[in-house]
């Protein structure tokens, strides 16, 4: 049985977290918020606590978890070469920003790393996730709480769809704010590299990293090899339905006759041009795009529609790690 424990976003009781840093000591895994989108988590340093992950959300073996912590002392921890960085982790921690850095406890198992010699790193901006971390005393190992292969979470309704009697304990802090996972970029080679983008956008980045590197993969959302972080290898974000992504909206009309039965996710800008519509939000703010993105998809999903068809949009501030979401969600991408 799964039990669903309300906690304030901003100023949660401890007796409400208690239950589940209890779990965690345990070997069990929780269901927790953060500012990003939910996440599935268990201990970092249980090797078998996170094995329960990968089984409980089907995720593979080769797709490495993101270790949370709540403090410097627990960046020192688990990674190295981190003090030459310092500055600009002060900067976006806590916040939803994931570090790729070599990888130092051998309490880090090769469970969460996925046999790399690297670890993934994040400082969680949410009050819920940085007291439940500091309560357990342990990093937290944690992917979005979502089946494999699904949409992010970005609800607790989100959450039960996918794991109501799988795991033992959510906590509802309500919507997540800015509902897209965090930005990875990878500190650990030459040159700082982009592996995912996220809420800290590109533009943000290259203000400290005037040579990042944005590879191929991160703008096609086309990866080959053994991923270095999450999201990178396989279909993500995927709806139970073919989900057209339409990159030129001047093919718009043509696809729109292929596919007659469809729902389309669209902004509120061009709304009009649709009968059967998801408004996913506005361009004048884009964070409100990236906010409903997994909501969108979702109820899309649940339309008596056999298709979802999804405007392409500019790829500039936060609307560029949107699109790297919904061309891995893509089944067909019109350009």
């Amino acid at each position: 049985m799964t039990r669903v424990v309300k906690v304030d976003p901003l100023f949660p009781d401890e007796r409400s977290l208690r239950e589940a840093a209890d779990l965690l000591k345990k070997g069990e895994v929780v269901v927790f918020p953060t500012e990003t989108v939910y996440g599935i988590g268990a201990d970092a340093y249980n090797e078998e606590a996170c094995r329960k992950i990968f089984e409980i959300k089907g995720r593979p073996a080769d797709n490495p978890l993101i270790v949370h912590i709540c403090s410097f002392s627990q960046l020192e921890e688990v990674a190295d070469g981190y003090e030459s960085f310092r500055d600009f982790l002060e900067r976006f921690w806590p916040g939803p920003l994931t570090v790729i850095l070599p990888k130092k406890s051998q309490r880090i198992s090769d469970v969460v790393t996925a046999g790399l010699p690297t670890v993934a790193v994040r400082m969680p901006a949410h009050p819920v996730a940085l007291k439940l971390i500091e309560m357990l005393g342990d990093p937290i190992a944690a992917p979005s709480a979502n089946l494999s292969g699904r949409p992010s979470a970005t609800s607790v309704e989100h959450v039960v769809e996918d794991f109501m009697g799988r795991v033992s304990l959510i906590l509802d802090a309500g919507n997540t704010p800015f509902g897209l996972e965090s930005t990875i970029i990878d500190l650990s080679r030459e040159k700082p590299v982009l592996l995912r983008p996220g809420p800290v956008e590109v533009e943000k980045l290259k203000e400290f990293f005037p040579d990042l590197v944005v590879p191929d993969f991160v703008k096609k959302s086309e990866f080959r090899g053994k991923p270095l972080a999450p999201g990178m290898k396989y279909r993500h974000y995927a709806p139970s339905k073919p989900l057209i992504l339409v990159e030129n909206l001047e093919k718009m009309k043509d696809v729109l006759r292929e596919f007659p039965d469809h729902v389309v996710i669209c902004v509120e800008e061009r709304k009009e041009l649709y009968r059967d519509r998801i408004v996913i939000g506005s361009l004048k703010n884009p964070y409100s795009i990236a906010q409903n993105l997994f909501a969108a998809l979702r109820e899309a999903e649940k339309r008596e529609k056999e298709y979802i068809i999804v405007e392409g949009l500019e790829e500039r501030g936060i609307l560029f790690a949107v699109m790297n979401r919904l061309r891995k969600a893509a089944s067909r991408i019109v350009r």
